[in-house]
C-alpha cells in the first residue's frame, strides 16, 4: 500500500500530464503527443489509486475483471466507430461520466463507512453538500447527454421543442434542487437524496429539449464541462485528489471553449447554461419554402472554372464527414496545385456537429496545417478568391445568418463564400441544413449547385482536371 505522500506525489504527476495533453490537443499537430500523456496520466491514477486502498484483496478481482470489460467495450467502440458519429460518441461518452458521477453518490451516501464519511444519517456536512453538488450535475449531465446522443443519432428532432412556461419551469426545478440540498444537509433524510436526483434526472433533459440542432456543437462542449464538475464534485467527496484535479480541468476547459464558442456564434454564455438559445422561430423563408431557381452543374464544369481560376478556397463540412471524401478531396487539391492554383481551407469553428471535428478529417487525409485558416482568419479572402468549392456545409455558410433577424442562426459569424466570384456547392439535394431551414447562398447568381455524392463529385471533378 503507498502512503499518502507517495500517493499524492504520483497524483499531482498525474495532474501535469493532463495539463500538457490538454496543451497538446490544442493544435493538430501536437495532438498525438497530447493523446499519449493523457494515456499516461490515467494510468498512472488508476495504478496509484488501487496501490492505495489498504485490506482490498477480496474486491480486487471484481474491480479487475469490471476494469477490463469497460476497456475493451471502449477500445472496440473506438475502433468501430466512424468519425461521422464522433459527436454521438462523445455525448453517450459524457452521460456515462456524469452517471458514474452519480452511482459513486449513492454507493457513498448509503454506506458512508467505507468512505470515512461518517454513518447513515451522521454524514460529515462538507462532505453531504460536495456529494449532493455532485451527484446533481452529474444526473443533469447523463439525462442532457441522452437527448442530445437522440438528437444528433436522429432518433429524436433535431428542432427546437419548446412548451409554453418552460423557462420558468425550469428556474422553479433548478430553485428547488438548491432548496433540496439545504434540507437535506439539514436533515440527511435519504427520501430527500432521492428526491434530488429525479428532479436532477428531469431538469437535464428539459434543459436540452428546446436548444436546436445548429448549437449542438456548443450543448457538447458544455455537456462536457458539467461532466468534469460533476467528477471534481464527487472527488472532493472521496478526498481523492486526481479525480478532483481531472475533474476540474475538464470542467474549466469545457465551459472555456463553450465561452469561445458562444462568443463565435453570438450565443449569450448563460442562456447556453440555462437552456434558453436555438428557440427561434424559423424564418418566414423556411416555413413558406418556395421553389426558386438553382444554376446546376457537372464535374466538367466545376474542373473548368478551377482550372481557370488563380485561388480556390475549399470550405469543408458534415456532408464531406458523411461521404468521407476528405482523401478524394486531397487529391483534387494535389491537382490544383501541380496547376499553380493558390489552394485555402476555410474551417468554421461549428463546421460538423463538434469542435475540430473538420480539422481532424483533413489532418487525416494529411492536409497540411498551414494551408487550414479558421473563421476569423480567411473571411476576408474570399472576396479575392476565384473559386469557393463548398462539400458538404450548409448552415456554416448561409447568408440568412446576416440579413434575416427571425432565422434560428441570426448573429452567427458565417464564412461569406458568397462574395467569391464563383461558388461551387456540393450537396445531394436542396434539403435544408441541421438548423432546419433554407439556404439562400443555393439561390445566389455566382452559385452552381453540384448534385452529388460529395466523394464520387469530387473525384470526377479530380478526373476532368
Amino acid at each position: 500500500m503507498l502512503s499518502a505522500n507517495l500517493s499524492g506525489i504520483f497524483y499531482l504527476i498525474s495532474g501535469v500530464l493532463f495539463i500538457l495533453a490538454l496543451r497538446g490537443l490544442s493544435s493538430p499537430e501536437t495532438s498525438r503527443q497530447g493523446n499519449f500523456f493523457g494515456v499516461l496520466g490515467m494510468t498512472i491514477a488508476i495504478v496509484v489509486t488501487f496501490l492505495s486502498i489498504g485490506n482490498f484483496s477480496n474486491g480486487f478481482l471484481v474491480v479487475l475483471i469490471f476494469l477490463l470489460m469497460g476497456g475493451l467495450i471502449g477500445a472496440f467502440i473506438a475502433y468501430k466507430i466512424p468519425m461521422t458519429a464522433m459527436p454521438e460518441l462523445v455525448a453517450g461518452f459524457h452521460s456515462l461520466v456524469g452517471l458514474a458521477a452519480v452511482f459513486v453518490a449513492i454507493a457513498a451516501f448509503l454506506n458512508p463507512e467505507a468512505f470515512n464519511l461518517g454513518s447513515p444519517g451522521n454524514i460529515k456536512l462538507v462532505s453531504l453538500i460536495e456529494m449532493s453538488i455532485g451527484a446533481a450535475v452529474g444526473a443533469i449531465t447523463f439525462s442532457g447527454s441522452i437527448i442530445a446522443f437522440l438528437k444528433l443519432q436522429g432518433l429524436m428532432s433535431g428542432n427546437p421543442i419548446t412548451f409554453k412556461g418552460q423557462h420558468p419551469l425550469n428556474a422553479l426545478i433548478i430553485i428547488s434542487i438548491i432548496v433540496t440540498i439545504y434540507l437535506l444537509c439539514s436533515t440527511q433524510s435519504s427520501n430527500l437524496f432521492w428526491v434530488l436526483l429525479a428532479i436532477s434526472f428531469l431538469i437535464g433533459f428539459l434543459l436540452i429539449i428546446p436548444i436546436g440542432g445548429a448549437d449542438m456543437p456548443v450543448v457538447i462542449s458544455m455537456l462536457n464541462s458539467y461532466s468534469g464538475w460533476a467528477a471534481a464534485g464527487i472527488g472532493f467527496t472521496l478526498e481523492n485528489t486526481a479525480l478532483i484535479i481531472t475533474g476540474a480541468l475538464v470542467g474549466s476547459s469545457g465551459a472555456i471553449l463553450s465561452y469561445i464558442m458562444c462568443k463565435g456564434m453570438n450565443r449569450s454564455f448563460f442562456n447556453v447554461i440555462l437552456g434558453g438559445f436555438g428557440t427561434t422561430e424559423q424564418s418566414a423563408l423556411a416555413k413558406n419554402k418556395e421553389k426558386r431557381p438553382v444554376k446546376s452543374g457537372n464535374a466538367d464544369d466545376a474542373a473548368f472554372l478551377m482550372k481557370n481560376a488563380s485561388s480556390v478556397v475549399i470550405v469543408p463540412g458534415y456532408g464531406m464527414a458523411v461521404a468521407q471524401a476528405q482523401h478524394a478531396l486531397r487529391e483534387m487539391v494535389d491537382t490544383l496545385k501541380k496547376n499553380d492554383i493558390k489552394v485555402s481551407y476555410a474551417i468554421h469553428p461549428v463546421a460538423g456537429r463538434m469542435p475540430g471535428h473538420m480539422n481532424v478529417l483533413l489532418a487525416e487525409a494529411n492536409v497540411p496545417y498551414d494551408e487550414v485558416f479558421e473563421l476569423e482568419e480567411i473571411n476576408n479572402e474570399f472576396a479575392n478568391a476565384d473559386v469557393a468549392f463548398v462539400i458538404g456545409a450548409n448552415d456554416v455558410t448561409n447568408p440568412v445568418a446576416k440579413t434575416d433577424p427571425q432565422s434560428p442562426i441570426y448573429g452567427m459569424p458565417v464564412l461569406d463564400v458568397e462574395k467569391c466570384k464563383s461558388v461551387l456547392f456540393v450537396k445531394r439535394s436542396l434539403s435544408p441544413g441541421y438548423a432546419g431551414i433554407d439556404n439562400d447562398l443555393f439561390y445566389k447568381e455566382n452559385t452552381l449547385m453540384l448534385f452529388a455524392d460529395a466523394k464520387k463529385m469530387t473525384e470526377d471533378i479530380t478526373k476532368n482536371l
